[in-house]
């Protein structure tokens, strides 16, 4: 064997490794973000499975306000649909739109003594308060899992194997200002 020919293999089979590095990498941040989903998708089931047991505690006050039971029931089914399809958008919006329903079934059930002293009632307040903290955290690492995600399947070299093997940015799990804003007191009792 020549020297160039020495010379050559050995710069293809640093190129190969160097390929395989970034192909590995590209892999890793890939399930990275269907790990942090995934972990999204836990919390969100525990919670859509605890909201029909605060509703029904909630119904059992027949003079329970009824509109706010039936906003958070909606908000749950949109929730679920959006999780199934990773629609992240729609995600979103239904979260805020949960959260903000939460919100105003704990403000009104301040006016309920006998249901804040209910201890089923105030068990699954904490459970679901503890689950809205959980998927915050989560989302935080979910959207840091996709940020780098895309930051690599954007930047040179990586974007030309990113292309060439079909991995693509993925979106950013997001909440409007609106949605992101507590619940007002002042609006739920005026």
């Amino acid at each position: 064997m020549t020297t160039g020919t020495l010379l050559f293999s050995a710069a293809a089979g640093v190129a190969a490794i160097y390929g395989i590095l970034l192909y590995n990498g590209l892999v890793g941040l890939k399930h990275g973000v269907a790990k942090a989903w995934a972990n999204i998708d836990v919390l969100l089931r525990q919670r859509h499975d605890e909201l029909p047991k605060l509703v029904e505690v909630c119904k059992q006050y027949k003079q329970f306000e009824q509109d706010t039971l039936q906003r958070v029931i909606e908000a749950r089914s949109r929730v679920q649909s959006a999780r199934e399809t990773q629609d992240m958008g729609a995600l979103g919006q239904a979260e805020g739109a949960l959260r903000k329903g939460l919100g105003q079934i704990f403000a009104v059930a301040e006016a309920y003594p006998e249901l804040r002293a209910n201890e089923h009632f105030m068990q699954l307040q904490s459970r679901i308060t503890s689950l809205e903290n959980g998927i915050a955290d989560r989302r935080e690492l979910y959207n840091e899992a996709v940020n780098l995600n895309n930051v690599r399947v954007e930047q040179f070299p990586d974007a030309v194997l990113a292309r060439l093997f079909s991995f693509e940015a993925k979106p950013l799990l997001e909440f409007s200002a609106a949605e992101k804003a507590d619940v007002s007191m002042k609006q739920l009792f005026d």
